[in-house]
C-alpha cells in the first residue's frame, strides 16, 4: 500500500512539473489547490529535490510550503539514507555544506546550482538527525561566509549557532478535537483573554551546574503553565521568543532561525508537545512573529550570499537606525515567500492558533524611526511602503484563507486605516489589532493622583469613540513593565493598600471595555519589580495577603469574562456597549452596560476611581428589572472590608443618569460592582 502511495505521489509531482512547463498559470492554480505539503513526505520519499515547479512557484512568491524543499530533510536516494540540503543563495559563487559529518571541511561536500533562481542543492548520504551543519558560501568578491540555514527546523543551543538536522514529522498529535472546533468558530465572537508569557523567565529551576540557565523544558513548561492558566481563567497564551535568536536580551525579537523553535527549552518535537498539551486543555496558542527586521549576526540572514539577499540594498530602506537591524526586502517575491511560508509553517506544522505580528508600523512607513534624508519615498513621493502593504494583504489572505479560525494580530501603533479591514476593501486583512491608544490613555489616567482624575476624565472615555473602527485587543504587555517604566502595581498612586485598590479598579474597567484582553505575566498578582528576562517572576510575593488577594480578584474577573457572553460576543457591535454615565467626572465614577447578542446575558458595571466611599450611590438602569450582584471588589477574599451587601437589587421608577429607572448601592472607596440582569 505504501509503495502504491509513493508511486502515486511521484506521478502527481511529474504531472505538475509538466504542467508548469506548458502553462505556468495553470500549474500555480493547481499547486494552490493542492499544497506541496501533500506531495512530499520526509524520510519515506525516495526522491526529494527541487523541481521546475518549485522554482516557478518560489519565484512567484506562492510556494506556500517551500520549507518542505529548502532546508535540510532526511530522505533516501538510490537506497541510501541521508539528508537533502537546499538553500537559496542567488549571488553566491560557490556553496558547500559543512558540518560535524564531514569535519567542517569546506572541500568535501559541494552543492549544485539550479537555474534560474540560484538555489543550491546536495544530497549527502549518511547524515543523520541531530547533525550540526552550516553553509559555506564563497561570494563573488571572494569572501568566505559560514551561514546557518534560513529554513533549518532546529538550531544549536547558543552560544553555538549552527543549524541542526531535525525530523519534525515524528510527533503524533492528539489535539484533533481542538483543531476541528477551531475551524467552526468565529474568533470575533469568542472569548479571548491572553496571558503573555516569556518561557525563559516565567519560572526557573534552582541553580544547577548541569542546567546553568535554569530554564524549564518545553514539556515542564507545558504542565506548569497549563495548571496556572486554567486556574486563573485565561483562554490563550501568547509566547514570546520561540523562534531561534542568539541574544537573550532581545527577548526573541531579533531572530536568526525563523523556522527553528529555540533550543533553549528543547527540540521542535518538544515544542509540539507544548502546543498539543495546551490544546488538550482547551488553551489557545499565539506566537510572537517578527517580519519587521532581523539582526546582523554573521551567521544570520544579513548579506546572506555576500549581497543584500533578504534585505533592501538601499540602506535608507534596508536598515533600522534605531535598532541596528536589517529590514526585509518586500519587493522580492522569494523574500515574501520566505515569510509567508514561515507564518504557515508555525500554524500548519506546529498547530499554533495565531501570530501576533510585531512592529507593523515600522514596516508600513518608510520614514519610521528615520530623520529627513534618511529615508527613501515611494514612487508617488509618499512615506508608505507600497510593497509591504501588498505583502500584508497577501500574507493575511493566505494564512486566514487556509486556516479558518486562526488569528493574525497586528501590533500597529498608529492610526493607519483598515488594519483589520478586508484586503478587497483596501484593508490589510488582520484579524485583530493591539489597541495602543487605549493602553496609553488608560495608563496615563491610572498614574494620576485620584484628585486630578476628575480633570482627565476623557482619557477613559475617548477610546469608546473609536472602539469599533478596528477589531481591537486591549493590551497591558511586557513593553509597559520594562525600561524604567515601573511594574504595573508601582505605576499606581497612593500608599501600599491604595496601589492594589487602584489596580483592581483599573483591571475591572479593562475587562468591561469592548475588545479582547491581554495581560503580561506577573501583572495578575502585582509583581513589584520590573520584568527582566534574566530571572523568574517573584512568585514568593503570593505568600503576602495583598498579592494573593489581587490574584484572587483577577481570577474572578477572568472567570466572569468566560462565563458571560456579554463581555465578548459583541466586541465588534455598537449595540454591545452602552454608557449609563460617562460624564460623572467630579466623582470619577464610570457606569456602563455590556449587552450580549441574545439579550439574556447583560452586565452593569459601576467603578469608582477615588478613595471616597459613596453610600447609597444611585445608578440609572435601562430596564425595570432585578439586578444581581455578581462581582464585588469589597469582598474579604479580594482584600476588601468584607461588608455584606444584598445580592439582588430591584430597579424602581426614580430618574437617574437620564433613565426613568434606577437603584441605590453602597459603593466603597475604589469600589467595583458588577450586576447581571
Amino acid at each position: 500500500m505504501e509503495e502504491t502511495k509513493k508511486r502515486t505521489r511521484k506521478t502527481a509531482a511529474v504531472k505538475e512539473e509538466k504542467m508548469a512547463k506548458k502553462a505556468p498559470a495553470a500549474a500555480k492554480t493547481a499547486a494552490e489547490k493542492k499544497p506541496a505539503a501533500k506531495r512530499t513526505t520526509a524520510k519515506k520519499q525516495e526522491v526529494l529535490q527541487i523541481g521546475e515547479l518549485d522554482q516557478y512557484l518560489f519565484g512567484q512568491g506562492t510556494h506556500y510550503d517551500i520549507y518542505k524543499k529548502l532546508g535540510a530533510h532526511l530522505t533516501k536516494r538510490k537506497g541510501k539514507e541521508g539528508v537533502y540540503f537546499a538553500v537559496w543563495a542567488p549571488h553566491a559563487k560557490d556553496v558547500h555544506v559543512v558540518g560535524d559529518f564531514n569535519g567542517w571541511n569546506t572541500g568535501v561536500t559541494p552543492m549544485k546550482r539550479l537555474e534560474p533562481l540560484g538555489i543550491w542543492e546536495a544530497f549527502v548520504p549518511g547524515v543523520q538527525e541531530d547533525c550540526l551543519y552550516k553553509y559555506y558560501i564563497l561570494t563573488e568578491k571572494g569572501q568566505e561566509l559560514y551561514k546557518a540555514d534560513p529554513f533549518a527546523s532546529a538550531s544549536e543551543l547558543r552560544p553555538g549557532n549552527a543549524s541542526k538536522v531535525a525530523d519534525i514529522s515524528k510527533f503524533r498529535w492528539t489535539d484533533n478535537t481542538w483543531m476541528t472546533k477551531r475551524t467552526e468558530k468565529n474568533p470575533d465572537e469568542e472569548p479571548m483573554s491572553i496571558y503573555e508569557v516569556h518561557p525563559g523567565s516565567w519560572k526557573k529551576h534552582p541553580h544547577n551546574p548541569d542546567t546553568e540557565d535554569g530554564f524549564y523544558s518545553y514539556q515542564e513548561f507545558a504542565h506548569s503553565l497549563v495548571e496556572y492558566v486554567k486556574d486563573m481563567g485565561y483562554t490563550h497564551v501568547e509566547l514570546m521568543g520561540i523562534a531561534e535568536h542568539p541574544f537573550d536580551g532581545s527577548w526573541g525579537y531579533q531572530v536568526t532561525g525563523y523556522y527553528a523553535p529555540t533550543a533553549r527549552y528543547g527540540s521542535p518535537t518538544d515544542f509540539k508537545y507544548l502546543v498539543n498539551y495546551l490544546h488538550k486543555n482547551k488553551i489557545g496558542v499565539i506566537l510572537d512573529w517578527v517580519p519587521a527586521h532581523f539582526p546582523k549576526d554573521a551567521h544570520g540572514l544579513a548579506e546572506f550570499d555576500g549581497t543584500c539577499c533578504y534585505e533592501y540594498a538601499d540602506p535608507r530602506k534596508g536598515e533600522h537606525p534605531d535598532w541596528g537591524t536589517k529590514v526585509f526586502d518586500f519587493g522580492k517575491n522569494e523574500v515574501k515567500n520566505f515569510l509567508i511560508a514561515n507564518a504557515l509553517y508555525w500554524i500548519e506544522e506546529f498547530h499554533v492558533d495565531g501570530l501576533r505580528v510585531d512592529a507593523v508600523a515600522s514596516i508600513l512607513y518608510l520614514d519610521y524611526g528615520r530623520k529627513d534624508g534618511q529615508w527613501c519615498p515611494n514612487i508617488y513621493g509618499g512615506n508608505k511602503n507600497l510593497e509591504a502593504i501588498e505583502f500584508f494583504k497577501h500574507l493575511n489572505s493566505v494564512v486566514r484563507g487556509r486556516n479558518h479560525g486562526t488569528v493574525m494580530i497586528a501590533e500597529e501603533s498608529t492610526a493607519w486605516p483598515k488594519v483589520t479591514g478586508k484586503p478587497e476593501d483596501d484593508g490589510l486583512g488582520f484579524s485583530m489589532k493591539w489597541n495602543m491608544g487605549w493602553m496609553h490613555d488608560f495608563l496615563e489616567y491610572m498614574k494620576l493622583d485620584p484628585y486630578f482624575r476628575q480633570f482627565n476624565h476623557n482619557l477613559m472615555t475617548f477610546s469608546l469613540t473609536y472602539a469599533y473602527s478596528e477589531k481591537y485587543i486591549l493590551v497591558l504587555s511586557h513593553d509597559e513593565v520594562v525600561h524604567l517604566k515601573c511594574s504595573m502595581i508601582n505605576k499606581m498612586p497612593g500608599l501600599y493598600d491604595d496601589k492594589f485598590s487602584n489596580l483592581k479598579a483599573g483591571y475591572s474597567f479593562m475587562l468591561g471595555h469592548p475588545g479582547k484582553k491581554l495581560l503580561f505575566m506577573g501583572q495578575d498578582f502585582g509583581q513589584l519589580r520590573e520584568w527582566s528576562e534574566e530571572r523568574e517572576l517573584d512568585w514568593y510575593l503570593l505568600a503576602e495577603e495583598k498579592h494573593s488577594e489581587l490574584q484572587n480578584y483577577v481570577r474572578a474577573l477572568l472567570h466572569l469574562y468566560q462565563k458571560n457572553k456579554a463581555l465578548y460576543d459583541s466586541d465588534q457591535r455598537y449595540e454591545g456597549f452602552e454608557w449609563i454615565n460617562a460624564n460623572d467626572n467630579t466623582r470619577s465614577i464610570f457606569s456602563f452596560v455590556r449587552h450580549s447578542q441574545d439579550g439574556k446575558n447583560n452586565l452593569l458595571f459601576v467603578i469608582n476611581f477615588t478613595p471616597m466611599a459613596r453610600p447609597d450611590y444611585r445608578v440609572g438602569v435601562p430596564k425595570k428589572k432585578q439586578y444581581r450582584l455578581v462581582l464585588n471588589s469589597d469582598a474579604a477574599e479580594f482584600g476588601g472590608s468584607g461588608k455584606e451587601q444584598p445580592e439582588v437589587y430591584r430597579a424602581v421608577q426614580s430618574e437617574c443618569d437620564g433613565r426613568p429607572y434606577s437603584f441605590a448601592y453602597d459603593l466603597p472607596a475604589y469600589g467595583v460592582a458588577v450586576f447581571k440582569f
